[in-house]
């Protein structure tokens, strides 16, 4: 999976009229199992119901300003101290309710969620909050390729979390994480202490590495691997609002996706005549790496004459390949089938264009993608003569 991102950081602002570019950030996890399980360690830390609208304040007799984490937000000598309010309304019996917890055996087989009777929480938002809200998904890697249908599922379920004071922390170093979050106003500070987690101390929230502004995301990274957070975050401006999207539902939407996209991709990849060759594991990888891209009815996907450079998957909808001169199509493309894999061969010119009929859904995978997977693809062809290359990709010269 790719390394944390943070497309608000320093002023790009989804949620402004003036647009940036997203700036990524160095920090990565290794990949571990997404099917994991949470087992409490400290029964007496507690964690906000996801579906719950609001955080509830509590007032402390001392400190200055109450949180809604229902903490003061001073520092202290371990930096802004934070917990959420127990609610298990709509968790599962195996829900991580602890604030520091191990990590095992989740049970969240994708397999079983066509069969369970789980919907994602709903929490209603303005046509204002809508478009803020689909901009910054759509910028972010993680949800870019979801379908409509399940991009509405993951707004929906976002809450809207208001932040009061300036130094509230959000995430602890080294926590298990619960929720992932995305900006709606004010800044945030990421630190990140050598140790791995929060310390004591003046020096223990360790090295502030960057500033999320509005728009921008974080906390991704510890519900998609099951892993503790690997930085502690604090507000850095008072009157600050944030979206956040439970464990739950983040996972569930995104394995969901994945697991059946990585299905389909496989059984494509197997129908390919250039790739009968692979084993299981090499077309597992490529489904892995293969990107999708959306268009419009009537765009143009691929055009006569330009470079071969990739290869396509039509995963939705209907288009058609045309020559020049001809105005009837010299083939139609529906879901499930695939054009241009000779590109992963050369770079030739092709030799029809093929134009969508409908909205269309493709996944691409390029020459240099699949070099960098699984070496030349020449080398691949020697297991299996590869013939007949005409009749199967019109769009390369004869």
């Amino acid at each position: 999976m790719p390394g944390h991102t943070f497309p608000g950081r320093h002023g790009s602002n989804p949620f402004s009229d003036a647009p940036s570019a997203p700036q990524s950030g160095t920090e990565t996890l290794p990949t571990r199992p997404i099917n994991q399980v949470v087992e409490e360690e400290e029964e007496g830390d507690a964690v906000a119901s996801p579906t719950t609208g609001t955080f509830p304040s509590t007032t402390k007799t001392t400190g200055t300003t109450t949180d809604p984490f229902g903490t003061d937000g001073t520092s202290d000598s371990s930096g802004p101290p934070s917990s959420f309010k127990p609610s298990s309304d709509g968790f599962p019996s195996n829900y991580g309710m602890g604030r520091r917890t191990s990590v095992s055996a989740e049970s969240m087989n994708p397999t079983d969620s066509a069969s369970d009777k789980w919907t994602p929480p709903f929490y209603k938002k303005t046509d204002e909050q809508l478009a803020r809200l689909r901009a910054a998904i759509g910028a972010h890697t993680l949800f870019r390729a979801l379908d409509d249908e399940q991009s509405r599922m993951i707004i929906g379920a976002l809450v809207e979390k208001p932040i009061p004071a300036k130094n509230i922390k959000v995430i602890s170093q080294g926590d298990q994480g619960d929720y992932f979050f995305i900006v709606e106003s004010g800044s945030f500070d990421i630190y990140i202490h050598p140790s791995g987690s929060l310390q004591p101390g003046p020096s223990g929230l360790g090295t502030k590495v960057a500033t999320i502004t509005v728009g921008g995301t974080f906390g991704e990274l510890a519900l998609m691997y099951g892993a503790p957070r690997n930085a502690t975050v604090i507000s850095a401006t008072n009157d600050c609002v944030l979206w956040a999207l439970d464990r739950v539902t983040f996972r569930r939407i995104l394995m969901d996706y994945t697991f059946t996209r990585r299905r389909m991709y496989e059984k494509f990849l197997a129908e390919v005549p250039l790739l009968s060759s692979l084993n299981d594991y090499e077309r597992s990888k490529i489904a892995d790496a293969l990107e999708s891209c959306k268009y419009a009815a009537g765009s143009t996907i691929i055009k006569e004459g330009d470079a071969g450079e990739a290869f396509y998957l039509l995963e939705d909808g209907e288009a058609s390949a045309y020559k020049k001169d001809l105005d009837e199509p010299v083939k139609n493309y529906r879901k499930g089938d695939y054009f241009g894999e000779l590109a992963l061969l050369n770079k030739a010119p092709r030799a029809a264009s093929v134009v969508c009929d409908t909205d269309v859904k493709v996944a691409t995978l390029g020459k240099d993608g699949f070099q960098r997977l699984l070496g030349p693809v020449e080398g691949i062809m020697r297991r299996e003569r590869y013939v007949g290359v005409e009749s199967v990709d019109p769009l390369t010269r004869e």
